[in-house]
């Protein structure tokens, strides 16, 4: 027999026994990250016109039957501030636990925390991490021992599979700015615990996601700051923002990249984000297609996520009747934008706070000057243009109040408007109509209309006035201050709207 083919034979063999047994191939992988931020309500704002959950799943799924590697986010505020949060039902406010319940059916897959979470109590906090299907992440925030909460992990790994080899790991972080702090919370500084945690995943994840409800600053502080993030998903100004920051870096020739882009979507779902990624497997680059998508009445609702946002909402409603109002009733149509945003309200009037003070002197017509404390409001949204209900007003007032007529020496009203200065920024700044403190006698008595809560001491420097601080006599307690601003919005009409000053431009969804 020959010997040179038993010769090659054996050189064949050798040669594929250095031979992998795969060669792994170039594969660019695909996956979408459905996101969306600061939400409150569980059915569609503005009669309708946007937002609303259920829609919200339909939009899922129809994302994902386009790729089953879909993922739902949520960066941010959803436990509260709601109006439906506050309704008693079986003798405990809701406090999110709505919320919750339409989001594991709608098919929430992440959520990271909003500074509203933590407007409810500790337990109630815990009960809504419990109650919740979907997983949480948070990098810098913790209990007030500086533990993780339990059902909160310090970051999220997603594992995406390729179809021919390999997969692409992808690292979700999570940050929340320190506002509306609680006595059961602590916090570290989020672009120190942003760059430990990416410390931390290099080598375990090809892509880097930071999930945020940070101000916009803040966010591009960190983008300024660790140029490995790929992607910012946040929330928190309740507006559409889209910004890339300009990094110096080294990047690979093959994948040239200059921009962090930080992108957030409308309050209440009126608009969400779809990010379309594909990861290349061979270059290591990341491409992101970033859509702005409305959600209108085009979108149909997900029917099993209607069932139980409307079984939720007839809970609350049921309550609410309970307590004398009929939500669904329309009482005015407003022609302008009304500010409720947080940043607003707590820094100076608006349109929305003069609204409120005038109900309150024409309740009290005796009364020389209208105070509340601007965290009375706590939509931290605004009101487009448009029929106005009863359930808006609670939306807006969620907590109610009476409102109390006094009378009060100048020298104390003095006091207390120098005080609400102070508060500025915070929910003790005070918002009033009437006097203005330079025309204050010091020695004169005055008339004042003053939200009941003001009276209890428990204000920021406000300590010093309850029921009985001396030079302070209480007349009378007029109706709760969501009723008040209901009768003045019913009889009043049109007038009510009328030398109402707009404070600022106000952005509106994209149509």
């Amino acid at each position: 027999m020959p010997k040179f083919p038993l010769i090659r034979l054996a050189l064949i063999s050798l040669a594929l026994s250095f031979t992998p047994a795969k060669i792994a191939l170039a594969e660019t992988i695909p996956f979408i990250l459905l996101h969306l931020n600061d939400v409150y309500e569980i059915t569609p704002v503005e009669g309708g016109k946007w937002g609303g959950l259920a829609r919200i799943a339909t939009l899922r799924q129809q994302l994902k039957a386009e790729n089953p590697q879909t993922y739902t986010i949520l960066a941010g505020d959803l436990f509260s501030p709601s109006a439906l949060g506050t309704a008693k039902v079986d003798g405990d406010r809701l406090a999110g636990k709505q919320m919750v319940s339409v989001l594991n059916v709608m098919g929430l897959d992440y959520a990271t925390l909003g500074n509203h979470e933590f407007d409810i109590s500790q337990v109630q906090f815990l009960q809504r991490l419990q109650e919740s299907t979907f997983e949480w992440f948070s990098g810098n925030v913790k209990d007030a021992e500086g533990k993780a909460f339990p059902g909160i992990a310090p970051y999220q790994i997603l594992t995406i599979p390729g179809k021919e080899e390999g997969d692409v790991r992808v690292g979700l972080i999570g940050l929340t700015l320190d506002s509306n702090k609680a006595g059961y919370v602590s916090y570290s500084d989020p672009v120190a615990t942003a760059r430990s945690q990416v410390k931390e995943l290099a080598g375990k994840v090809d892509v880097l996601i930071a999930v945020t409800h940070l101000a916009l600053a803040q966010d591009q502080e960190l983008a300024a700051a660790i140029p490995e993030l790929d992607l910012i998903l946040g929330g928190h100004e309740h507006e559409n923002i889209q910004r890339g920051y300009l990094l110096v870096k080294n990047t690979s020739p093959n994948c040239p990249r200059t921009m962090t882009p930080i992108l957030k979507a409308d309050a209440n779902a009126r608009t969400v984000y779809i990010h379309r990624l594909s990861y290349d497997t061979v270059n290591r680059c990341l491409q992101i297609q970033s859509q702005l998508q409305p959600i209108t009445a085009a979108i149909p609702d997900d029917l099993q996520t209607a069932q139980v946002v409307n079984e939720w909402q007839e809970k609350g409603f049921n309550a609410f009747r309970d307590q004398g109002f009929e939500p669904n009733e329309a009482i005015a149509v407003s022609p302008i934008t009304l500010n409720a945003l947080d940043a607003a309200v707590r820094t100076r009037p608006t349109n929305l706070t003069n609204l409120i003070t005038r109900a309150m002197l024409k309740e009290d017509q005796g009364a020389e000057i209208a105070i509340f404390n601007g965290g009375m409001i706590r939509l931290d949204d605004v009101l487009s243009p448009g029929s106005i209900t009863q359930y808006d007003v609670l939306r807006l007032l969620p907590f109610g109040g009476k409102v109390v007529s006094v009378e009060m020496t100048g020298q104390l009203l003095q006091k207390i408007l120098a005080q609400g200065v102070n508060n500025q920024g915070t929910g003790g700044y005070l918002q009033k109509v009437g006097l203005e403190p330079k025309n204050i006698d010091a020695q004169k008595v005055y008339r004042v209309a003053i939200a009941d809560y003001l009276l209890t001491g428990q204000e920021t420097g406000l300590g010093f006035l309850t029921r009985d601080t001396p030079g302070l006599t209480v007349l009378k307690d007029n109706q709760d201050i969501r009723l008040i601003l209901i009768d003045y919005l019913k009889t009043e009409k049109d007038n009510a709207f009328k030398n109402l000053d707009n404070f600022e431009v106000l952005s509106v969804p994209v149509q």
